[in-house]
């Protein structure tokens, strides 16, 4: 029953990478998402996003995208159009979701798209009442404290390999949360 959790979706994991903190003053810079059907096929959606704005140099250290990887890339309307086609009838999943969920809704609104319907599910919620008292829910740590496989093409605070590492540490709560706290029987 734990490895069928998916069953409950389809979900899909996704990340962003940005210019800043500020969902009103900053821009989306890159989406990367992974989604698990209710049969388990994975599919996976990343793109670099041309922001029209430069990426300040402290933030190009963090995640590694510099304004020259950007320049060709789609503007966020296309980006999102594409995006909201791969998430479409699927329960939307984020570490951190106020973050990810906040600049997505910003960004959609900016451009005039219709915003997410029916918000995400925060990973680290999950993961924190699947393994209580780790001493840190930060992806990174959690990649250290789960054993996460890291064999993921990319590199971390990038949003494909994050949103793969996310999705890990999800499926890993979810089966462990359906271990702990077992569907009723109901064919009584």
């Amino acid at each position: 029953m734990a490895q069928l959790w998916h069953r409950l979706g389809p979900f899909t994991v996704f990340d962003l990478e940005t210019t800043g903190m500020s969902p009103t003053r900053d821009r989306i810079v890159e989406i990367g998402a992974v989604r698990v059907e209710v049969d388990g096929t994975i599919h996976r959606f990343e793109t670099l996003v041309n922001p029209s704005v430069p990426i300040p140099y402290q933030v190009m250290q963090v995640h590694g995208i510099t304004n020259e990887m950007v320049k060709d890339a789609p503007k966020f309307t296309d980006a999102a159009y594409a995006f909201l086609d791969f998430i479409k009838g699927s329960k939307l999943v984020a570490h951190n979701a106020r973050f990810d969920l906040g600049f997505m809704q910003e960004s959609l609104a900016r451009v005039g798209l219709p915003l997410l319907k029916g918000g995400a599910y925060d990973s680290i919620v999950l993961i924190r009442k699947a393994y209580p008292n780790l001493p840190s829910y930060r992806l990174q740590a959690l990649r250290t404290a789960l054993s996460l496989p890291d064999d993921y093409p990319g590199e971390a605070h990038r949003a494909g390999f994050d949103a793969e590492m996310t999705m890990a540490a999800f499926a890993m709560a979810m089966k462990r949360l359906y271990e702990l706290y077992p569907e009723p029987d109901t064919t009584l």
